[in-house]
Protein backbone atom coordinates (compact mmCIF):
# COMPACT_ATOMS: atom_id res chain seq x y z
CA UNK A 1 0.00 0.00 0.00
CA UNK A 2 2.69 2.15 1.03
CA UNK A 3 4.65 1.73 -2.16
CA UNK A 4 1.15 2.33 -4.32
CA UNK A 5 1.01 5.90 -2.59
CA UNK A 6 4.56 6.83 -3.01
CA UNK A 7 4.01 6.03 -6.67
CA UNK A 8 0.99 8.20 -6.69
CA UNK A 9 2.27 11.16 -4.72
CA UNK A 10 5.85 10.74 -7.13
CA UNK A 11 3.77 11.06 -10.21
CA UNK A 12 1.60 13.85 -8.93
CA UNK A 13 4.70 15.59 -8.05
CA UNK A 14 6.12 15.07 -11.88
CA UNK A 15 3.35 15.91 -13.58
CA UNK A 16 2.37 18.44 -11.39
CA UNK A 17 5.72 20.41 -11.91
CA UNK A 18 5.97 19.99 -15.75
CA UNK A 19 6.07 23.49 -17.10
CA UNK A 20 4.90 22.71 -21.01
CA UNK A 21 1.79 24.28 -21.68
CA UNK A 22 -0.32 23.70 -24.74
CA UNK A 23 -3.24 25.08 -26.45
CA UNK A 24 -5.11 24.02 -29.74
CA UNK A 25 -7.71 25.16 -31.82
CA UNK A 26 -8.97 23.01 -34.85
CA UNK A 27 -12.07 23.74 -37.57
CA UNK A 28 -14.82 21.90 -36.10
CA UNK A 29 -16.69 21.20 -39.64
CA UNK A 30 -13.54 19.19 -41.08
CA UNK A 31 -13.88 15.93 -41.01
CA UNK A 32 -10.31 14.63 -40.42
CA UNK A 33 -10.81 11.33 -41.49
CA UNK A 34 -10.76 12.47 -45.52
CA UNK A 35 -6.93 13.39 -44.89
CA UNK A 36 -4.68 10.90 -45.24
CA UNK A 37 -1.23 12.73 -46.63
CA UNK A 38 1.23 15.53 -45.42
CA UNK A 39 4.10 17.25 -46.00
CA UNK A 40 6.05 20.39 -44.51
CA UNK A 41 5.94 23.48 -45.73
CA UNK A 42 9.52 23.92 -47.42
CA UNK A 43 9.23 27.96 -46.93
CA UNK A 44 8.14 27.80 -43.51
CA UNK A 45 11.06 25.53 -42.69
CA UNK A 46 13.44 27.35 -43.64
CA UNK A 47 12.30 30.59 -42.32
CA UNK A 48 12.75 28.86 -38.55
CA UNK A 49 15.13 30.62 -36.97
CA UNK A 50 16.70 27.78 -34.94
CA UNK A 51 19.83 25.60 -35.76
CA UNK A 52 19.60 22.65 -38.40
CA UNK A 53 19.83 20.16 -35.63
CA UNK A 54 16.63 21.16 -34.09
CA UNK A 55 14.93 21.80 -37.03
CA UNK A 56 15.62 18.14 -37.87
CA UNK A 57 14.47 17.22 -34.12
CA UNK A 58 11.53 19.18 -34.73
CA UNK A 59 10.45 17.80 -37.88
CA UNK A 60 11.04 13.75 -37.06
CA UNK A 61 8.97 14.46 -33.85
CA UNK A 62 6.17 15.55 -36.33
CA UNK A 63 7.05 12.57 -38.34
CA UNK A 64 6.78 10.19 -36.58
CA UNK A 65 4.07 11.43 -34.63
CA UNK A 66 1.82 12.36 -37.67
CA UNK A 67 3.07 8.21 -38.65
CA UNK A 68 1.44 7.02 -35.70
CA UNK A 69 -1.52 9.04 -36.19
CA UNK A 70 -1.89 7.35 -39.55
CA UNK A 71 -0.59 9.54 -41.91
CA UNK A 72 1.26 9.67 -44.88
CA UNK A 73 4.67 11.33 -45.91
CA UNK A 74 3.63 12.79 -49.63
CA UNK A 75 5.01 14.98 -52.37
CA UNK A 76 1.29 15.61 -52.98
CA UNK A 77 -0.25 15.66 -49.96
CA UNK A 78 -3.61 16.75 -48.45
CA UNK A 79 -2.00 18.48 -45.05
CA UNK A 80 0.39 21.37 -45.32
CA UNK A 81 2.26 21.72 -41.91
CA UNK A 82 3.79 24.84 -41.22
CA UNK A 83 6.20 24.79 -38.18
CA UNK A 84 7.10 28.18 -36.64
CA UNK A 85 9.02 29.26 -33.39
CA UNK A 86 10.00 31.99 -31.04
CA UNK A 87 11.85 32.27 -27.69
CA UNK A 88 11.82 34.74 -24.93
CA UNK A 89 13.50 35.66 -21.62
CA UNK A 90 11.47 35.38 -18.43
CA UNK A 91 13.28 37.11 -15.80
CA UNK A 92 12.31 36.65 -12.19
CA UNK A 93 12.88 38.66 -9.52
CA UNK A 94 12.63 37.83 -5.79
CA UNK A 95 13.32 39.42 -2.37
CA UNK A 96 14.24 38.77 1.10
CA UNK A 97 15.24 40.17 4.10
CA UNK A 98 18.80 39.99 5.80
CA UNK A 99 18.10 38.74 8.92
CA UNK A 100 20.12 39.01 12.38
CA UNK A 101 19.20 36.34 14.47
CA UNK A 102 15.42 36.55 15.76
CA UNK A 103 15.27 39.94 13.73
CA UNK A 104 14.78 40.88 10.28
CA UNK A 105 15.79 44.33 9.13
CA UNK A 106 13.69 45.61 6.03
CA UNK A 107 16.29 48.07 4.94
CA UNK A 108 18.13 45.41 4.34
CA UNK A 109 16.41 43.81 1.42
CA UNK A 110 17.99 41.78 -0.95
CA UNK A 111 16.68 41.01 -4.66
CA UNK A 112 18.15 38.21 -6.65
CA UNK A 113 17.05 38.53 -10.13
CA UNK A 114 16.77 34.85 -12.09
CA UNK A 115 15.77 34.06 -15.80
CA UNK A 116 14.84 31.41 -17.76
CA UNK A 117 14.25 31.09 -21.50
CA UNK A 118 10.64 29.71 -22.85
CA UNK A 119 10.24 28.38 -26.32
CA UNK A 120 7.02 28.83 -28.02
CA UNK A 121 6.31 26.47 -30.93
CA UNK A 122 3.62 26.63 -33.31
CA UNK A 123 2.29 23.77 -35.48
CA UNK A 124 -0.39 24.71 -38.27
CA UNK A 125 -1.79 22.32 -40.73
CA UNK A 126 -3.29 23.87 -43.45
CA UNK A 127 -5.44 21.54 -46.13
CA UNK A 128 -3.72 21.40 -49.11
CA UNK A 129 -6.16 21.90 -51.56
CA UNK A 130 -7.83 24.65 -50.30
CA UNK A 131 -5.10 26.84 -48.19
CA UNK A 132 -6.88 26.93 -45.10
CA UNK A 133 -5.91 26.35 -41.82
CA UNK A 134 -7.96 22.99 -39.95
CA UNK A 135 -5.59 22.72 -37.11
CA UNK A 136 -3.68 24.70 -35.20
CA UNK A 137 -1.48 23.70 -31.69
CA UNK A 138 1.65 25.51 -29.51
CA UNK A 139 2.99 24.64 -26.94
CA UNK A 140 5.15 26.87 -24.12
CA UNK A 141 7.56 25.81 -21.69
CA UNK A 142 11.60 25.54 -20.85
CA UNK A 143 14.42 25.14 -23.87
CA UNK A 144 16.93 23.84 -21.31
CA UNK A 145 16.07 20.80 -18.58
CA UNK A 146 18.77 19.13 -16.25
CA UNK A 147 17.08 15.95 -16.52
CA UNK A 148 16.26 15.73 -20.54
CA UNK A 149 18.56 15.55 -23.22
CA UNK A 150 18.07 18.19 -26.36
CA UNK A 151 16.27 15.51 -28.28
CA UNK A 152 14.06 14.29 -25.45
CA UNK A 153 13.41 17.88 -24.45
CA UNK A 154 12.36 18.53 -28.15
CA UNK A 155 10.07 14.68 -28.76
CA UNK A 156 8.22 15.99 -25.37
CA UNK A 157 7.62 18.98 -26.74
CA UNK A 158 6.04 18.07 -30.01
CA UNK A 159 4.43 15.11 -28.68
CA UNK A 160 2.57 17.46 -26.20
CA UNK A 161 1.51 20.06 -29.02
CA UNK A 162 0.24 16.88 -31.51
CA UNK A 163 -0.91 14.93 -28.72
CA UNK A 164 -5.00 16.43 -29.20
CA UNK A 165 -4.51 16.32 -33.14
CA UNK A 166 -6.93 13.67 -34.34
CA UNK A 167 -6.04 10.15 -35.30
CA UNK A 168 -7.48 8.44 -38.38
CA UNK A 169 -10.35 5.96 -37.90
Amino acid sequence: MKNYLFIALTSILIFSCSSLKVAYDYDSSINFNNYSSYAFSKQEIEKLDISDIDKKRILSSIESNMKQKGYEFSTSPDLVINVSTKSREDIYISQSYNRYGWYAYPFAQTYRPSSRVVGLLYIDIVDGKTGNLVWQGNGSGSLYSNKLSRDELISNFVNKVLESYPSKS
